[in-house]
């Protein structure tokens, strides 16, 4: 009471001798409650046009407002109206309610209030921001709470820094990032617990240049098994963990009646499941047979089996909103981060050999020339006669292993593919293959082989069937103008075909920009070049020419496929944009089932009003959420790869370039993948010209090219676990630091571009010999 007392007694005091036509409170509040910017006391006095003595009034104005709680100072010490939020500040994404951003402010020093919690409105085009993620925002009041509106996407320096924690000289203790892109390691201030070789998470602390890190949480050893998918996790900000609520729904979803009376009966049907020998669920299932209707001679039947996950994951229930947060299941060498908990993912909705699970069925019925003349979907009760793996069901088929279900299953399933693969080549799809990489690891975690998988006719069959009913989806659905969640690609941009051409142009073939590209121009122009040398560096190149493949209500068709329309319908289980596509279906066909008694799932399994209204925000969102998966499974793969190499330091490695700039090359050891750098330092004394169109380094005397897709022998310089980098030198490199050990600090690198590196025009021509 007694300070209280003393701060008016000083407030009014001061009040006495500020100048006359000096703003009030009330103008001061009402100026910092409507500004569009940071109210600091610099732009209160310029909006009042206060000047000298009139500032240093101000300023004991501020202290006034603040010692009597009409005002907080946030950050860039600019003034708020005391228990709200800034005008204009810094927020974090911490949540998506339904299809709704949430977020809450970067810093909050209230004490005793919990930070709010803002819904984020973005105008135009969305879905660039996704939960992690910082953002400079106009802020309000509405209704009861307050929103949001974005004004820029701001960097992640500030954010949770993931690293290992280091000793350098004289004991110093250092984070070494796991990212291998940040190049620097930072110093660290307060360690907490944490030791020497520790997997941590640290929050920046200070501010630029002397910026240091404070441990906040231990992970581990970073070499323990499963480490790498947790460096993955944490890094990209996935949700791994489910709320018991979620949890209990899940069990209780799961229990719900099949009403097999309700629903086509399809287990007298020798259906089978073909997936890879390490699946950890399988949604689809396949059955094919001659068709008995004289008008369709030589055609076939077909029956592509989804797990229907519509049903037991209902629009409004806690297992949908985490669903969508999610946005689908991201898949690491050693564990899966699942869309759906365990009774569901890997129980109920996987169909299982020999057990009755409830399906969606899409019929499809094939013509001798492989169209596909007619579809129909139904809910079904099917029963999985056998759960193959790729390479057992081509062995079967091969005649190299017996299987009771060649006759009745395989044969016809491969017979009715011939007729799919006949319509496939007439579309003429992109045709560009690429390997992928497959990590097998032990019963303990480790890394017992690193291998490409081996591309099989059975990969090709069920991938043709999938495409089949992916596109009989979503001509269903536009058939009955009801809402399509469209798996989109656009063709390539013109800047991409521009710069395809001029790289192209360094190898004298000729791409005529004004014709119409499709995918098969891509094709013709590959076959052109035939087995050449060049043909890697060229797919390579076509490749990076091609767009990125989103989800959209909107229908762009799917360039890469040679498809009008093309929806995803096949993996419920792991990709949420195939469960709105279900919901859409069990709506437009009248495929609702009896609705659960006195159960707390939603009665409706069909699409709500809500799904209607939000379907492109959703599908920006599980768009960048696909995004997500697509790195840190890359990364983390890259991760096992150069844990698995480095006990192959110094070894010679068959190596292919797959990326050239100024400073070096990027190479991937052939059949294994990684990239790792060649420094433009270690390729001699020489002077070395960048040539950006041929992306190549030239040598002045030497005439040594070094261009994207070229074949080369490496020695493996350095191999990085912990952010999957690799470093190369040429065979007769000297060596230049010692490679990669657990225990050791790194020594400083020297940054800046080399002295041997000059750019040149987009043609080689100029300076080759």
């Amino acid at each position: 009471m007694a300070s209280t007392e003393k701060n008016k007694k000083s407030a009014a005091s001061r009040t006495k001798v500020r100048p006359a036509g000096f703003p009030t409170r009330d103008q001061v509040m009402d100026f910092i409650t409507s500004s569009d910017q940071p109210a600091g006391k610099r732009e209160i006095a310029k909006a009042f046009g206060l000047k000298g003595q009139e500032k240093i009034a101000l300023k004991a104005l501020l202290k006034d407002m603040a010692d009597e709680g009409l005002v907080d100072i946030g950050p860039a010490r600019a003034f708020h109206k005391m228990g709200g939020v800034p005008k204009v500040t810094v927020l974090r994404i911490v949540d998506v309610d339904d299809t709704t951003l949430i977020a809450t402010p970067e810093r909050w020093e209230a004490e005793g209030q919990p930070a709010p919690r803002l819904r984020v409105v973005e105008r135009g085009k969305r879905g660039a921001l996704t939960i992690g993620d910082r953002i400079l925002a106009r802020t309000e009041e509405a209704g009861r709470g307050w929103v949001a509106h974005p004004m820029k996407k701001l960097a992640k320096a500030s954010e949770e820094l993931l690293g290992v924690v280091e000793e350098g000289e004289g004991g110093k203790l250092w984070l070494r990032p796991v990212d291998k892109r940040i190049r620097r390691d930072t110093p660290i201030s307060d360690v907490g617990t944490a030791k020497k070789g520790d997997l941590v998470l640290a929050e920046p602390v200070g501010r630029p240049p002397r910026i240091s890190a404070r441990v906040t949480d231990i992970l581990g050893d970073p070499f323990a098994p499963r480490s790498f998918s947790l460096i993955a996790i944490h890094k990209h900000g996935i949700p791994h963990v489910f709320s018991e609520r979620v949890e209990e729904e899940a069990v209780t979803a799961s229990g719900l009646a099949l009403h097999e009376e309700k629903r086509e009966d399809l287990r007298h049907l020798p259906i089978v499941a073909i997936d890879p020998v390490d699946a950890r669920d399988h949604d689809d299932a396949v059955w094919a047979a001659p068709d008995d209707d004289p008008a369709n001679e030589g055609g076939y039947k077909a029956i592509v089996a989804i797990a229907d996950v519509s049903y037991y994951v209902r629009p409004g229930s806690a297992l949908d909103r985490e669903a969508r947060k999610r946005g689908n299941s991201v898949y690491f060498p050693d564990l899966v981060v699942p869309m759906l908990p365990h009774q569901l993912s890997s129980d109920m909705c996987s169909l299982r050999a020999g057990q009755d699970r409830a399906a969606m069925a899409c019929h499809l019925v094939v013509d001798a020339s492989g169209k596909v003349k007619s579809w129909r979907f139904s809910r079904a009760v099917i029963r999985v006669a056998a759960v193959l793996a790729y390479e057992d069901a081509q062995a079967a088929i091969n005649g190299e292993k017996p299987l009771d279900l060649l006759e009745t299953a395989l044969k016809p399933l491969w017979a009715c593919w011939a007729l799919l693969r006949k319509a496939r080549e007439k579309r003429e799809p992109l045709a560009l293959d690429l390997p992928e990489r497959r990590v097998v690891l032990d019963e303990y975690g480790k890394i017992v082989s690193v291998a490409v998988r081996e591309r099989l006719d059975a990969h090709m069959l069920i991938e043709d069937y999938m495409i089949a009913a992916n596109v009989a989806a979503a001509k269903a659905l536009e058939q009955k103008k009801a809402p399509v969640m469209y798996r989109v690609h656009e063709p390539p941009s013109r800047d991409k075909l521009v710069a395809l051409k001029d790289y192209l142009a360094t190898f004298d073939i000729e791409f005529a920009l004004g014709q119409v590209v499709k995918p098969a121009t891509f094709n013709r122009l590959i076959e052109r070049v035939g087995e050449a040398e060049e043909k890697p560096q060229i797919m390579e190149q076509i490749l990076r020419s091609q767009t990125q493949a989103y989800y959209t209500p909107q229908n762009e068709g799917h360039f890469g496929l040679a498809l009008g329309s093309y929806a995803h319908f096949t993996s419920p289980i792991r990709r949420y944009a195939d469960l709105l596509v279900h919901r859409a279906l069990v709506g437009a066909y009248g495929l609702e089932l009896p609705a659960p008694k006195g159960s707390v799932i939603p009665e409706r399994s069909s699409l709500s009003g809500e799904d209607m209204e939000n379907m492109g925000r959703v599908g920006e969102m599980i768009s960048g959420h696909e995004r997500r998966a697509m790195e840190a499974e890359r990364e983390t793969i890259d991760r096992y790869v150069a844990a698995f190499l480095a006990a192959h330091v110094g070894d010679l490695v068959e190596a292919r370039i797959t990326g050239v700039q100024s400073f070096g090359f990027f190479a991937t050891v052939e059949g294994l993948g990684g990239d790792g750098l060649v420094p433009v330092s270690t390729l001699g004394d020489e002077r070395f010209f960048y040539d950006e169109a041929g992306r190549a380094l030239e040598g002045v005397e030497s005439g040594d090219r070094y261009t994207v897709g070229q074949r080369l022998q490496l020695r493996l310089a350095e191999a990085d676990p912990i952010n999957g980098a690799l470093r190369f030198e040429l065979p007769d490199a000297l060596p230049q630091r010692p490679s990669f050990r657990k225990d050791r600090a790194r020594p400083g690198i020297k940054r800046g571009r080399p002295a041997n590196i000059r750019h040149i025009g987009s043609k080689r021509g100029k300076h080759r010999r």
